[in-house]
């Protein structure tokens, strides 16, 4: 986070983007323009210049697994679920299978373009070490961290239908669980914590926008905090 003030300045200097209709106005329905209307929105809240930024929409189905009833773990790279690189000198980002999933989108747009803040503006070396999990953490430190700290971790209980009488029985339950991203639930809760005490919140009131997990561990981390 010292490092990411460095780089970038004050942690208040932004705020912090919320799933509402404020940040994300009009109805989402999931189309091509739905979807690159929403990198452009990000793009603005992220400090990038979203002319410079091409989307390649990859209906690639990843989430295959998980209907079939097997744990999936979804990280955000190399196509799965965001890949960012750079074509000719500029930069692409490739969304899979998220068109119907908006807030796993705008975590992974978010994630994406984390890398082109710090691969794509030459702040860190394409090849340095742990550079994806400072990626998720730089979504926390430019106001995105609400989203991909609620995309970290999902818990689905599948129902089985029984096809004579339509109704769910017990018996057929599935269940699966998917991540998003490279930080765990923990680690966002931390890193949100540190970046609220930086922005000078002892109780933020974005907070409310968490899920269960994740903001418990901000309250927890930010009583520790003198």
């Amino acid at each position: 986070m010292r490092w990411l003030s460095g780089q970038f300045g004050s942690a208040d200097q932004n705020p912090v983007v919320l799933p509402t209709d404020e940040f994300f106005p009009g109805v989402y329905q999931g189309t091509d323009d739905d979807v690159c209307l929403a990198v452009d929105r990000v793009c603005a809240y992220m400090g990038v210049d979203a002319t410079r930024i091409s989307v390649d929409l990859d209906d690639y189905d990843a989430g295959a697994e998980v209907r079939a009833g097997l744990p999936a773990y979804v990280h955000s790279t190399h196509g799965v679920a965001g890949h960012y690189r750079v074509v000719d000198g500029s930069p692409v980002i490739t969304l899979s299978n998220l068109r119907h999933k908006p807030l796993q989108l705008v975590a992974t747009i978010a994630h994406e373009l984390a890398h082109d803040r710090l691969i794509g503006e030459g702040r860190i070396d394409p090849d340095r070490p742990h550079g994806e999990p400072l990626a998720d953490l730089t979504t926390v430190y430019l106001g995105m961290g609400l989203f991909t700290a609620n995309a970290a971790f999902e818990f689905a209980n599948l129902a089985g239908l029984d096809s004579s009488s339509g109704l769910g029985l017990g018996q057929h339950n599935r269940f699966s669980t998917s991540r998003l991203g490279y930080l765990t639930e923990p680690m966002f809760g931390y890193a949100l914590a540190v970046y609220a005490h930086r922005r000078g919140e002892s109780n933020p009131q974005w907070a409310r926008y968490l899920d269960t997990n994740p903001r418990h561990f901000l309250r927890k981390a930010l009583r520790s905090m003198p």
